[in-house]
């Protein structure tokens, strides 16, 4: 049975012009990222229409897009289920996350506003203030997001947040790993600072180092399931 994000109604926001089936999609990604669904959770079509008070078709249609990404899978039965990635799949995802990342720093060093900045650095504040890892690791994607759209590259932009909705399906939080919190504090400050430099070698080199260590912590986390 998925998990429901905690305060949340569940429902589906009408109009903004975009089509039901589209709202479906998004919202079951946020599900995904949020870790509202988690690696094997099986979705049923009925209880996905049901939770988002919208027919069957939409979801239908959702849950078909899902399919095609290979976020989800037939389920033996009824329903389809959220996949576990296996050690080369999560190995192919962290050395693209590490090319896209190093670019997106880069880019941003070039192109950057002082407020987008001035952003980063408010949302590494938060980052420190944070008492959980769930949060920390929300603020975590904002500081990336932030940083690509700093990067002003609409394709860089629309394949970092695919490649966030596949970070999902990992399970839980590389903030869960004892320490990793206060080293990608520091990290997120290097890369900041060389932003800010508009040194965008630094801002690269720094990012992909950001990425690799991620990874270290993310395989610590898959060697104890």
């Amino acid at each position: 049975m998925a998990r429901r994000p905690e305060g949340s109604s569940g429902t589906i926001a009408r109009g903004g012009g975009v089509a039901l089936g589209e709202a479906v999609f998004r919202s079951l990604c946020e599900a995904l990222q949020a870790g509202s669904y988690r690696a094997g959770d099986r979705l049923r079509e009925e209880e996905v229409a049901r939770r988002l008070k919208v027919s069957r078709t939409p979801v239908r249609e959702a849950l078909g897009r899902l399919a095609a990404r290979g976020f989800v899978a037939p389920a033996g039965g009824r329903g389809l289920i959220v996949r576990n990635l296996d050690i080369s799949e999560v190995l192919e995802l962290y050395a693209m996350r590490e090319i896209m990342e190093g670019a997106a720093a880069r880019l941003a060093a070039e192109h950057a506003s002082p407020p987008e900045i001035d952003a980063l650095r408010d949302i590494e504040q938060a980052f420190v203030e944070a008492n959980d890892a769930a949060e920390m690791a929300r603020l975590n994607r904002g500081f990336h997001e932030t940083i690509c759209r700093a990067a002003r590259n609409r394709y860089l932009d629309n394949a970092s947040r695919e490649l966030q909705d596949w970070i999902a399906l990992l399970g839980p939080t590389t903030f869960t790993v004892t320490g990793r919190p206060r080293t990608s504090h520091g990290e997120h400050q290097a890369i900041i600072a060389a932003i800010a430099a508009r040194d965008g070698d630094k801002a690269e080199q720094l990012a992909r180092a950001h990425i690799r260590e991620a990874l270290r912590c993310r395989l610590k986390l898959l060697q104890k399931q």
